[in-house]
C-alpha cells in the first residue's frame, strides 16, 4: 500500500535522485532549482512510498486550503517512475486525498508536465482527473514546438531576417554576459507589458551557476554589442527557450532570426523537440497574437501546457 509524505529539506537527496531516474522529471524539479525562490512558498510538495521505496513526488506549494502544482514553476503534476501503472496513480491520488482532507486543504490546482518533457508515456494522471478526480480544465496555454526529425521550414520573412543578419556581419555565440542581455530584455518587458521577468538578474545567474548543462544564455551581436539573446533551458527531451528579446538595433538588423537559424538548424539538432514557450496570458484567455506569429514563422506548431483544478472529496 502506498503512503504519501509530505517533504521536508532532509529528503533532497533522495527526491533529486527520483527526478534523474523518473519517466517525466527535468531538471526545474531538482530542489537546488526549485529552492531558489523558496521564501516566496509555502512548499508543500508530496511524496508517494511504497515499501520504503519512492516511487512518485508532487512538486506542490499550499495557500491556504488550496494546493497548487509548484506556482514558481511552469508546469509540474505528478513525476513518476516507470515501473507504476494507472491503478496505482489512482491509488495515489486517493491516498494524496485523505492526507489533504486531513490538513484542511480542499481544493488542488494541478499542471501536468506537457507531453513533450516525457522520456516515456505518463499521462495515467490525466485519466485519473477526467474518470475520478471531476477535475476541470481552468487553463490552456498554447506553446509553439518544432520536432527536429520533422521540421516545417521558415516562413520567407523569416528567411529574409537571416539573410539580413549576415548582411549586417551580425554574429551568434554563446555567452556568460547575462548583464547586457537581461537590460534588453527588461527594458522589452516594462516598455510592452508593464512587468518585469520572472527571474531577476541575479537570479537566472545563480541558477545557471548551478545547472551549467541545462542553462545557457546565447546572443546575437555586433562588433561587440549584444544586440538580442534567448536563454534557453535544456532537457533530454527539449531545448526550450526560457528568454527572447532584441534590442531595436538586433529587431531592425534580424538578429533574432539567425539566432534562431543556428540553434533550430546547427547548433541542437541533436535534442528531437525545442519549444519556443507559450504565447499567452491569463490561463490562456489572452493570446499575443504578434508573439505567436513569430513563433510559426520559424515552423513551431501548438502543444498545450494545460492547468486544471479539483475539490478534494
Amino acid at each position: 500500500m502506498f503512503e504519501i509524505k509530505i517533504y521536508d529539506g532532509k529528503a533532497a537527496i533522495e527526491w533529486n535522485e527520483f527526478i534523474d531516474k523518473s519517466r517525466n522529471g527535468t531538471f526545474l524539479f531538482n530542489r537546488n532549482y526549485m529552492d531558489y525562490h523558496a521564501d516566496r512558498f509555502q512548499d508543500f510538495s508530496l511524496m508517494a512510498y511504497k515499501k520504503n521505496k519512492l516511487y512518485a513526488v508532487l512538486p506542490a506549494n499550499r495557500v491556504g486550503d488550496v494546493l497548487y502544482s509548484h506556482q514558481g514553476l511552469s508546469y509540474g503534476g505528478f513525476i513518476t517512475s516507470s515501473k507504476l501503472a494507472l491503478s496505482d496513480i489512482t491509488i495515489i491520488f486517493e491516498k494524496v486525498n485523505d492526507l489533504l482532507k486531513q490538513v484542511g486543504i480542499s481544493k488542488v490546482v494541478y499542471k501536468p508536465v506537457p507531453v513533450i518533457y516525457h522520456l516515456l508515456p505518463a499521462q495515467e494522471d490525466l485519466y485519473v482527473l477526467f474518470r475520478y478526480m471531476n477535475a476541470k480544465l481552468i487553463g490552456r496555454n498554447i506553446s509553439s514546438t518544432i520536432y527536429q526529425g520533422n521540421k516545417i521550414k521558415f516562413i520567407e520573412s523569416r528567411k529574409s531576417g537571416i539573410r539580413k543578419a549576415i548582411a549586417n556581419r551580425v554574429e551568434i555565440c554563446e555567452s556568460e554576459n547575462f548583464e547586457s542581455f537581461w537590460e534588453i530584455l527588461y527594458d522589452n518587458l516594462k516598455m510592452k507589458y508593464g512587468v518585469s521577468p520572472v527571474h531577476s538578474l541575479k537570479e537566472i545567474k545563480l541558477l545557471a551557476s548551478r545547472f551549467p548543462d541545462n542553462i545557457k544564455l546565447f546572443t546575437a551581436q555586433k562588433d561587440g554589442i549584444v544586440l538580442g539573446g534567448t536563454v534557453v533551458y535544456i532537457t533530454p527531451q527539449v531545448l526550450h527557450t526560457q528568454y527572447i528579446s532584441a534590442s531595436l538595433s538586433g529587431k531592425e538588423s534580424g538578429a533574432l532570426d539567425l539566432l534562431f537559424d543556428h540553434l533550430i538548424n546547427h547548433k541542437f539538432t541533436n535534442i528531437p523537440i525545442f519549444d519556443f514557450g507559450q504565447s499567452t496570458e491569463q490561463m490562456g484567455k489572452v493570446l499575443n497574437d504578434a508573439l505567436i506569429f513569430q513563433k510559426e514563422g520559424f515552423g513551431g506548431r501548438g502543444v498545450m501546457y494545460d492547468i486544471y483544478e479539483y475539490e478534494v472529496i
